[in-house]
């Protein structure tokens, strides 16, 4: 009849040896005769050797006779021994049961085996009765044996990590409690970028020097530091040592996609924790600037500059005036650019952008430079007219005079280069009066016709005093050095009226 039977024993051959029980179904073969053996099977892995280990009973069904077990056949054929205490394990192959007796034997067999069998011929002594038993081990295929591993490959170890991309930092750390297999290592690598936005945006350049280290052996935990530019940045916590660094991130070229850690592919999914790279900084990382130079014309030179300590992109800027001009100019790193003027007609108020902002002293209106040239002032006077002619030199702006005489007055504009006259009729007025309220500069001059005009003696043509600049000591100075002997006089003040006499 089948009795299948469980046991508690372990063999003294795997003592100490890690061991989970997985107790198998056993069936026993009826006896040939009535002399037979019962065989009865337990089964439990050995997580060291991934070996499952098979304990064997053979119990002998006779009560006064011994049997010897004349031959015995396993499947899987391995060795089926007898622990024997304090010495080599005996071949269960010619053990005598002593009558009524058990005897234990141990059998190793692959971790994946699925069923085992044993098969014995004993034969008992007293008259020589024989039979064949044998009994066998289902081993259920869910729980297959497998050793315990000592150290984890490279190829499938996991990792923790941790990641601060504003301060430039980050930590990976091994998982679980076993060390890299052999000599493998497991490089990371964290980078720093200047960026021209604190959003991703290309080109990226690598800011400092990387830092990289490894995971391997004793080594189960880094830290990494970098530093982090002044202005745009990106920082990327990547799978991999500095030769996987990309050294420029360009439009269209290499990313570091599923490489940075915390990714949803591999190999940046095989480490928990936060995204492995940030984006953000709250400067730009170009330094633009901008001088303005009048020009006596009524014109503006503008020059611009990307020559900062942390330009690394080229600069677009935009020059606009307040009359409707408008240039758009692209200054590369380290660059300037001159060749900007806004001519007088288009210039107001000139204003220099970047991204839609006005930069800083970016605001401009023109201003006359003090080594512009004056207009000049000569008279004609004699007894019947007193003329007043104001020229203009060439190279500067248009310019109003007001000739004011005897109560009468009258404006003229002066082009560049160019001479606007006024006579008038010769009267009691000692004085006249021209005007350039746009140089905020009065003349006033003095009628002193030569001869005597009861007599109809006739004047001459007299030289005036050119306006040499707009502070009023300055001014006269000018004036008295430019007298010619016999002029009618001029004295030039800022809002005031002086009068000299010859």
């Amino acid at each position: 009849m089948i009795r299948p039977k469980l046991s508690l024993q372990r063999p003294l051959a795997i003592l100490g040896a890690a061991l989970i029980g997985l107790t198998g179904a056993v069936a026993v073969a009826a006896p040939a005769s009535a002399h037979h053996t019962t065989i009865t099977a337990t089964a439990d892995c050995d997580r060291l050797s991934g070996e499952r280990v098979i304990t064997w009973k053979v119990e002998n069904s006779e009560r006064d006779k011994a049997v010897t077990l004349k031959k015995v056949t396993a499947e899987p054929s391995t060795e089926v021994t007898v622990p024997v205490k304090g010495a080599k394990a005996a071949p269960l192959e010619g053990t005598v049961i002593p009558k009524a007796g058990t005897v234990t034997a141990v059998q190793r067999v692959p971790g994946n085996t699925a069923e085992a069998k044993l098969t014995v011929f004993g034969k008992w002594k007293k008259n020589d009765q024989e039979a064949t038993n044998n009994g066998s081990i289902k081993l259920a295929a869910d729980n297959s044996c497998t050793p315990t591993p000592k150290c984890v490959d490279v190829d499938k170890a996991k990792y923790s990590h941790t990641f601060d991309g504003p301060k430039g930092t980050a930590t990976v750390k091994l998982d679980g409690d076993l060390p890299l297999c052999g000599e493998g290592k497991q490089w990371f690598t964290l980078v720093s970028y200047f960026a021209p936005r604190p959003q991703f945006a290309t080109p990226q350049y690598v800011y400092g020097t990387p830092d990289s280290n490894w995971i391997g052996g004793t080594q189960t935990e880094i830290k990494l530091n970098v530093e982090i530019p002044d202005c745009h940045t990106q920082v990327d916590l990547i799978w991999g040592g500095k030769d996987e660094v990309i050294g420029e991130l360009v439009d269209g070229g290499k990313r570091y996609d599923n490489k940075k850690l915390g990714s949803t592919g591999a190999p940046g999914n095989r480490s928990k924790g936060p995204q492995g790279w940030y984006n953000g900084g709250d400067k730009s990382c170009v330094t633009p600037a901008t001088t303005f130079a009048s020009k006596c014309d009524g014109s503006v030179a503008v020059s611009l500059s990307n020559d900062g300590k942390i330009s690394k992109y080229a600069v677009e800027f935009e020059v606009k005036g307040e009359n409707g001009f408008s240039k758009k100019v692209s200054v590369p790193a380290g660059k300037a650019d001159n060749s900007i003027v806004v001519p007088a007609a288009d210039a107001g108020k000139i204003e220099v952008l970047v991204d839609g902002k006005v930069i800083e002293k970016g605001t401009y209106s023109w201003q006359r430079p003090e080594d512009c040239p004056l207009p000049a002032v000569t008279t004609k006077a004699d007894c019947k007219d007193f003329a007043l002619t104001v020229t203009n030199p060439e190279g500067g702006l248009p310019v109003k005079a007001a000739f004011t005489y005897g109560g009468k007055t009258e404006t003229r504009t002066v082009a560049a280069g160019a001479s606007e006259t006024v006579s008038f009729k010769a009267g009691k007025d000692e004085t006249a009066l021209v005007a350039l309220p746009e140089l905020d500069l009065e003349m006033e001059a003095v009628y002193t016709p030569e001869g005597d005009c009861g007599g109809g003696g006739a004047g001459g043509e007299e030289p005036g005093l050119p306006v040499t600049g707009a502070a009023a000591g300055g001014i006269a100075a000018g004036a008295i050095a430019l007298l010619i002997a016999g002029a009618v006089l001029f004295v030039i003040a800022r809002r005031r009226r002086v009068t000299f006499t010859a």
